[in-house]
């Protein structure tokens, strides 16, 4: 067996495994070796009932106590027992698995390891395994077992044992990485590195195969980056603008005036479109620093330059009001070019007419999702692409809409604050802008970081925000890593939620497995004030401008990142009425307090992204992930910044062009600029 062989090969995969397989994208042995996990547990000494902490997995020893109870709710059946020892008694549930009324005996003696919440004021641990007899749990003890990630029909169990079997019967792997390089930045072998992610003897065994495979994740990454550099570079300007005085004369009548930086950035991105080679620019920009107008001066010089100009956006909610705003201040000046939105949901008819106006030149400004890249979109001349939120979007759909036209000039936008020295390697095929000054009117979000015992203050506070007339908005982690349960933990909070708020106040909820359309029109709900509430997982981080909300409330926002939490924030503030930002907590940790404390006392966003970097380091053996940013399979570029600037100097020696790794730089494999 090879990494080519299809994944049916291994012993213990039938036909249904295999296509459920295919379904996460594993079709070969290879793919299956390089399927990580996405974390890992570590079974660690059972503690005292009295001393569990909510927000944490742990495991407990005792006896079951008294009756177990099995609910009648046949939707979401639960199963919930006591477990007492000397120090106190613990509710526990489990979901879905009424035989364990018939397994568990009263006065039996076992451990329960899984996560700990709060619910009505107690601690509950949810769904966790069960060890009976206990000298089960002797043989998982301080071991690291890889947790991967999984669909409906798919066991950890399952791809625990075929990639064992992938392991032991696949050939060795050819070394992709030259030894010099290897021994310069004391990288472990593949194959070793391969066993390592997925089946560490130790802490120390997964540091170096992580920091192995991470290197080389980021520097098949910069390749391909630099190739796309090169030939930019020799990108010859085919569409040419003019300075034109029509956008200076709509610029003075806005009834605002840009900021100093807002002025910079359109200067330059200006002096790129006059200039001898085509644009390839990246506008970073803090959240509500004033990107859009930037990008509507940008898309208005191309359509007086006679071109078309596009900018896609990652949601369709985005696209619409990116659309709506540029209409009503096109009519408020007497612009006389056509905007045109082009989204999947659009009606067949609709997507023809649009498809039409768009190839004869009617519509000259073209604001939509990934429906601008579809074949059947033909542009009549396509000269500036704009892509908002560019970390939501590959760079194949980037190219993709450039190919639309004859290498037309682009401009990526992002409010992801990534510290210079990153972003200078990360991006290094654009030139970068730097948005980094808020418009002078914007009221500064109050921030507070408190523990779960303000729950019902910050619940009363919200109620009060509503009567006002504002919205609010609830972030939920999933209760457990994994998405089964991620709608039932935001559904089960918002349930709770509109009970306590009363019939009066609407509340909503979005998770990741609702459908984009379904995303959307609970969105679109939202943006209209018809839900006052919503409750969501960090699906809003890039999603609607809202001015109404004025409380975000981030549960348990130890097991955020820093840059992620900042995100999230920014879906507040953007509106005339004071905005207020809790972050709350279950985690005593002083490290903890230390990170949430950078939020708590600014809202700079480039500055916190700074500190985020400074207070990670190698140490971090499960740093959390700054989601949605920068989705490689393993690296983070926070938590793994040292690694970064490792590939960084390792992408420009001589040696690595000789090697394998150099030629798999393939930038179609690389999705996640």
């Amino acid at each position: 067996m090879n990494e080519h062989s299809p994944v049916r090969e291994i012993k213990g995969i039938g036909e249904k495994t295999e296509k459920l397989f295919q379904k996460m994208g594993v079709y070969t042995a290879g793919d299956l070796l390089r399927y990580y996990p996405r974390t890992y547990d570590i079974y660690e000494a059972p503690v005292p009932v009295s001393e569990l902490e909510e927000g944490t997995v742990a495991a407990v020893e005792g006896c079951v106590f008294g009756s177990v109870q099995v609910s009648p709710n046949r939707k979401l059946q639960t199963v919930s027992a006591l477990i007492r020892d000397l120090t106190g008694t613990l509710k526990v549930l489990w979901f879905r698995m009424p035989f364990l009324r018939n397994t568990l005996r009263s006065g039996s003696r076992i451990i329960v390891r899984g996560r700990v919440v709060n619910k009505r004021g107690g601690l509950v641990m949810e769904h966790p395994e069960i060890f009976q007899p206990v000298e089960k749990y002797q043989e998982k003890l301080n071991t690291m077992q890889p947790v991967y990630p999984l669909t409906a029909g798919l066991s950890n169990l399952t791809v625990m044992k075929a990639v064992r079997e992938a392991l032991e019967h696949i050939h060795l792997q050819r070394e992709t990485i030259p030894e010099s390089i290897r021994q310069r930045y004391h990288l472990c072998e593949y194959n070793y590195a391969l066993r390592g992610i997925h089946f560490p003897a130790d802490k120390t065994m997964y540091m170096y195969a992580r920091k192995r495979l991470v290197f080389e994740e980021f520097l098949e990454f910069l390749l391909a980056i630099r190739q796309m550099k090169e030939e930019k570079e020799m990108s010859v300007n085919g569409c040419r603008m003019e300075k034109k005085q029509e956008v200076d004369d709509f610029l003075s009548q806005l009834p605002f005036e840009l900021t100093n930086a807002q002025k910079k950035v359109w200067k330059e991105i200006r002096k790129d479109m006059q200039g001898d080679y085509t644009m390839s620019r990246l506008v970073q920009g803090d959240v509500g620093s004033g990107k859009t107008i930037v990008a509507v001066l940008a898309l208005l010089e191309a359509a007086c330059n006679g071109y078309q100009g596009a900018m896609m956006a990652p949601t369709e909610v985005l696209a619409r009001q990116h659309y709506q705003s540029i209409c009503e201040m096109f009519e408020q000046y007497g612009i006389p070019f056509r905007t045109e939105l082009l989204t999947g949901s659009m009606k067949a008819k609709e997507r023809r007419e649009a498809y039409e106006r768009i190839e004869t030149g009617e519509s000259q400004i073209i604001i939509g999702t990934h429906a601008l890249i579809q074949e059947k979109v033909n542009y009549r001349n396509l000269g500036l692409v704009i892509t908002d939120e560019q970390h939501r979007f590959g760079v194949r759909q980037r190219e993709a809409l450039a190919k639309k036209g004859n290498m037309p000039h682009i401009l990526v936008m992002s409010a992801t604050p990534i510290p210079r020295t990153l972003a200078i390697i990360i991006y290094g095929d654009l030139d970068l802008s730097v948005i980094d000054e808020l418009p002078k009117d914007r009221l500064p979000i109050k921030n507070c970081v408190v523990d779960t015992g303000y729950r019902e203050t910050a619940y009363r506070f919200m109620k009060k925000q509503v009567e006002e007339g504002r919205q609010c908005y609830v972030i939920c982690p999933m209760v457990e890593e994994s998405e089964a349960m991620e709608a039932e933990n935001v559904i089960d909070y918002s349930t709770m939620l509109s009970e306590r708020m009363g019939p009066e106040v609407t509340v909503g909820y979005l998770h990741g497995k609702m459908k984009q359309t379904q995303k959307d029109e609970i969105m679109e709900k939202f943006a209209q004030n018809q839900i006052q509430i919503l409750v969501s997982t960090t699906v809003v981080e890039v999603g609607i401008n809202v001015p109404n909300a004025t409380v975000m409330m981030v549960e348990n926002a130890e097991r955020f990142g820093l840059a992620q939490l900042h995100q999230l924030r920014g879906r507040v503030g953007r509106g005339a009425f004071q905005s207020y930002c809790i972050f709350m907590t279950a985690s005593r940790a002083k490290e903890t307090k230390k990170r949430l404390d950078i939020l708590n006392h600014s809202n700079d966003g480039f500055y916190i992204a700074g500190e985020d970097l400074k207070l990670r380091g190698p140490g971090d053996l499960f740093g959390i992930r700054q989601s949605g940013l920068m989705e490689f399979k393993l690296g983070d570029i926070f938590q793994d910044a040292g690694i970064l600037q490792m590939a960084a100097e390792a992408a420009s020696s001589e040696e690595i062009r000789e090697f394998p790794v150099y030629g798999r730089a393939d930038r179609d494999n690389i999705h996640v600029l």
